[in-house]
C-alpha cells in the first residue's frame, strides 16, 4: 500500500495556480510520491498533468465539486484521464434531513453519476464523516449506501477519524467494505476529539493496515483537516516520517 498526501490539508495554500503548483512542489519534497486534489482553485486537467508529472507525483482520487459532478459526469471522466486519475470523489453530503439533503435525494442524485462514470471507466468514490453512522431503521446510512449501489459502481474512501468519532472501529469497517476500499484516508484520533499527526493520537493503526491491505486497499492518503495551529506542511512531514518508520512508502 503506497502512502499520500491529501490535499484538503493544505487547502489554505492552493486557492492559486502558482500557489497550488509550489504546494505540490513542498508535498514532494516531503517524500510522498501520490496526492489526492481537493479543495483546490479551478485548473485545467492539461495543467495538472505537467504539474504532477514535474513533481513525480501521482493523483490517484480526487474530490470533485458537487456542481460538476451533477452537472458532465462524463466529462469529469474525461478530464480525470488525462492526468491519469482512476478515482473520482464526492467529499461530503449532508444527510441533514431539516435541509432536505435526505437519504432518497443522496440516492436519486449520484447513482446515476456512478453510473456514468463507471461507462467511462472510472469508479465513484464516497467519502464517510460521522453521520454516515447515524441509524435509520436500524441501519446507518453507511450499510444503505453500500446496499443500494453496486460494489462496481461505488467504493468507499474511509477515513479513519470520522469512523471513530461516529461510534465506529475503522479496523471493522474495512473489513466489512473489503473489495469496495481502494483507498482510505489515514486520519488519526486525540482525545478531546482532535485531529491529529498519525501516530500521534490513539487509532490502533496496526490492525486498519491490516484490514486495509487484505480489503484490497492500494493507496492511504494522510489527512488533517484541523492542525490546531500547527503548519500544516509540518503535520503532513511528521504523518510521512511516522509511517515511514511503520514501513511504508
Amino acid at each position: 500500500m503506497k502512502i499520500g498526501a491529501q490535499m484538503f490539508t493544505v487547502r489554505e495554500f492552493t486557492q492559486t495556480l502558482e500557489d497550488f503548483s509550489r504546494t505540490l512542489e513542498r508535498i514532494a519534497e516531503i517524500g510522498y510520491t501520490t496526492v489526492q486534489v481537493s479543495a483546490t482553485c479551478p485548473f485545467e486537467p492539461e495543467w495538472l498533468k505537467a504539474q504532477l508529472k514535474k513533481n513525480g507525483l501521482e493523483c490517484v482520487l480526487t474530490h470533485t465539486p458537487v456542481d460538476r459532478l451533477q452537472g458532465d459526469a462524463a466529462q469529469v471522466a474525461k478530464d480525470h484521464e488525462m492526468f491519469g486519475c482512476g478515482l473520482v470523489g464526492l467529499g461530503y453530503y449532508s444527510f441533514d434531513e431539516e435541509k432536505g439533503d435526505t437519504y432518497e435525494k443522496f440516492r436519486e442524485m449520484y447513482l446515476p453519476v456512478a453510473k456514468t462514470l463507471k461507462e467511462n471507466g472510472k469508479y465513484f468514490m464516497y467519502h464517510n464523516h460521522d453521520q454516515e453512522f447515524r441509524k435509520v431503521g436500524g441501519m446507518t446510512i453507511l450499510e444503505r449506501i453500500a446496499g443500494d449501489f453496486a460494489a462496481d459502481e461505488l467504493g468507499f474512501t474511509l477515513d479513519t477519524f470520522w469512523v471513530q468519532a461516529g461510534g465506529g472501529d475503522p479496523a471493522q469497517w474495512l473489513e466489512r467494505l473489503a473489495g469496495r476500499i481502494p483507498c482510505i484516508h489515514l486520519k488519526d484520533y486525540a482525545y478531546g476529539r482532535k485531529m491529529a499527526v498519525v501516530g500521534e493520537g490513539n487509532i490502533n493503526f496496526d490492525r486498519v493496515f491490516e484490514k486495509a491491505e487484505a480489503g484490497g486497499t492500494k493507496y492511504m492518503m494522510v489527512e488533517q483537516d484541523d492542525c490546531n495551529g500547527e503548519d500544516p506542511f509540518e503535520c503532513l512531514k511528521r504523518s510521512y516520517e511516522n509511517l515511514k518508520a511503520m514501513g511504508f512508502r
